[in-house]
């Protein structure tokens, strides 16, 4: 092969493994659960950029899943019906950052879309990315705006999102003494449906790490489903959802747009 043929197609190699692009699609009729946390713009100094998705490109996105027949739905709702019933997508929100109302919600709404928020109880003045690695001392996240409890009413009055549980304080569970485990799963719900006066049946797992102890607490805490941050489409092959150990697609802000539908045709984008 000559040096021509090489230097052609070393990029077309590279594309390959970083998008996937040549997999085959999954079926419309599994449905997709996309993973968001902020959207926002980047910032020339800020980190976490995979956390932030610009507006521009979240408008993108969601006018796209509108304009292809998605059918937008909350977890409950999927939940019920037993995660069948066509082409659906759940948008979901980690965290509870301010500009999940002041940025997406104009959005959603010029869509008629909805979403569900997985909110963290105390979430103020909390720096739980050090939690997971403490060299993660940044202050970013602690610093970034919180919804405060009446802008999570705003959101719920909308009629545009659904409550769902995160823990007290997004612990890192592994680290987490079993009797605080339960606390931080149970009292979360509670507290959370106490303050809103809403149902909240759907959890997220901070971190997206648990074990089976955690699943079986999530269960007893009354949560009907937990999603995961391990990427992917549930229900492809022989393999049904599991509703407390539910994929999601992530989506994040260093994408662009191809990786995107990538995303929402095979699950994930690739890993490169």
């Amino acid at each position: 092969m000559s040096l021509w043929w090489l230097t052609a197609l070393l990029p077309f190699a590279w594309l390959s493994a970083r998008y996937c692009w040549w997999r085959t699609a999954l079926p419309d009729a599994l449905p997709r659960v996309l993973m968001y946390h902020m959207v926002s713009a980047q910032g020339e100094a800020k980190k976490h950029r995979g956390l932030r998705v610009e507006p521009a490109m979240f408008e993108r996105q969601v006018a796209w899943l509108a304009a292809n027949g998605w059918q937008f739905v909350t977890m409950a709702e999927l939940t019920e019906r037993d995660f069948r019933g066509g082409k659906q997508v759940a948008i979901t929100f980690d965290d509870g950052y301010e500009d999940n109302l002041l940025n997406a919600l104009p959005i959603l709404q010029k869509y008629d879309a909805k979403a569900t928020l997985y909110l963290v109880v105390e979430r103020h003045d909390n720096d739980w990315s050090v939690k997971k690695k403490a060299h993660h001392n940044s202050g970013e996240l602690a610093a970034e705006p919180k919804l405060s409890d009446d802008q999570v009413r705003q959101l719920l009055d909308s009629g545009v999102f659904e409550l769902g549980g995160h823990t007290l304080t997004h612990c890192h569970l592994p680290s987490t003494a079993p009797a605080d485990k339960a606390r931080e799963i149970s009292a979360c719900r509670w507290a959370l449906e106490e303050t809103f006066n809403t149902p909240v049946t759907s959890f997220a797992y901070p971190f997206g790490i648990f074990d089976d102890e955690d699943v079986a607490l999530v269960r007893d805490a009354g949560f009907t489903n937990a999603v995961t941050t391990n990427e992917g489409i549930d229900g492809a092959g022989q393999s049904a959802a599991d509703p407390w150990r539910l994929r999601r697609i992530k989506v994040s802000g260093k994408d662009n747009f191809w990786a995107f539908k990538i995303r929402m045709r095979i699950g994930f984008r690739g890993h490169l």
